[in-house]
């Protein structure tokens, strides 16, 4: 992150002294003391070039609300996740520092806020049937949804027994066949019938995949929850959003990337990608303009085939950015020899920590969510 003197932010924002100490007290700029001279303050330039935009496009409330849709200002506070300065913090803990040690039954307990939680005993019910893992997560999501009870006036502890249910539900959907008291790393990895090395890859993806803040399928979790959903409705709705192209399914077109890559070389699969007009897939994060630190993390504890490392160097490289979270489960995927649904299962499986987390901090707001629409029709 670049970093501005005192004079350099005053001159870049246009305000007096006292106008850039609010900023900061407001927790719109971050600082920092300067290496050379601990009495001097540094200003990150991400923030203040974000606040001289929001200047130049105006403040009024359709404004800010149309610039709040897609990577905009923060519109619902929260206390379980958040991405600060290129880090992403699970309450105010590093995830990449949590992803060493931590299985992913840890993190559910971090975020739900709910350290006595028990997940060795939540699996009774035998998973449904269905010809894939995104369908039998689906068809037990659904079943839960239309049984369980709604959310609000229940407390905390009960909500979090059943998301214990719900997560280790999802899991035995996605393998049936694994021991019932095992973890969530070790179920996937026992179905996909991985060594103890990969099962280690799949808990640290686990790990840095439960939460990533207000995201699309996170969202949609908790307007269900708003409404006094069921905690399984509320987790079926972020299930329902990730299948999409452009979320959790994202990862298929790195996936398709590196095996062609590693068919016919990354040259050849590179151009094939820029002679569609295509921007290389799994590169680059609006929210890390540095590089995404999830998939810095997974990608250095993963032994890399040769192809698949130059394959990302290459896309790396005609993108201009850093790979992200997509290409680095794409990455494990063919590392570890997993079916061509891992990275959808993975992230499935991760994201239900979070967004049973969201779900249940939405309920205690007692607030519906229900913004309002520009309408431009006749």
């Amino acid at each position: 992150m670049a970093w501005l003197s005192s004079p350099a932010a005053l001159a870049r924002l246009k305000v007096k002294p006292q106008t850039l100490y609010a900023y900061v007290s407001r927790g719109l700029i971050a600082t920092q003391p300067a290496e050379h001279d601990p009495r001097q303050r540094l200003y990150a330039q991400q923030d203040i070039d974000a606040l001289v935009r929001r200047r130049k496009t105006g403040r009024s409330q359709a404004k800010v609300a149309a610039r709040a849709i897609a990577w905009g200002d923060p519109v619902l506070e929260t206390a379980i996740a958040t991405v600060r300065d290129g880090r992403l913090l699970y309450r105010g803990r590093d995830a990449i520092a949590l992803a060493e040690t931590h299985a992913l039954e840890e993190i559910a307990a971090l975020l739900w806020d709910s350290p006595d939680t028990a997940f060795s005993s939540a699996r009774a019910a035998p998973p449904p049937s269905g010809a894939s893992a995104k369908a039998r997560g689906l068809a037990y999501l659904a079943q839960r949804a239309a049984l369980d009870p709604p959310i609000y006036g229940r407390a905390p502890a009960a909500l979090a027994r059943e998301g214990a249910e719900l997560l280790c539900g999802v899991i035995d959907a996605f393998a049936p066949d694994a021991p019932p008291e095992a973890k969530a790393h070790e179920a996937l990895a026992f179905g996909w019938r991985c060594n103890a090395t990969a099962a280690d890859i799949i808990r640290r993806a686990l790990v840095l995949i439960a939460d990533h803040e207000l995201n699309p399928s996170t969202f949609a979790a908790r307007v269900a929850a708003s409404t006094g959903g069921s905690l399984a409705a509320s987790a079926l709705a972020g299930y329902a959003t990730l299948t999409g192209p452009l979320h959790g399914e994202a990862t298929a077109r790195a996936l398709a990337y590196l095996s062609d890559a590693q068919t016919r070389g990354a040259n050849a699969a590179l151009t094939r990608i820029l002679e569609r007009a295509e921007r290389p897939p799994g590169c680059g994060h609006p929210l890390y303009p540095y590089g995404d630190p999830r998939a810095a993390a997974l990608l250095a504890a993963t032994e890399l085939p040769h192809s698949v490392a130059e394959a990302i160097a290459r896309a790396e490289l005609a993108a201009g950015a850093n790979a992200n979270i997509d290409m680095a489960l794409a990455a494990v995927t063919l590392a570890l020899n997993l079916p061509a649904d891992a990275p959808f299962t993975l992230f499935a499986a991760g994201r239900m920590a979070g967004w049973i987390a969201h779900a249940m901090e939405q309920a205690s707001s007692g607030r519906m969510i229900r913004p309002r629409a520009s309408y431009v029709g006749p």
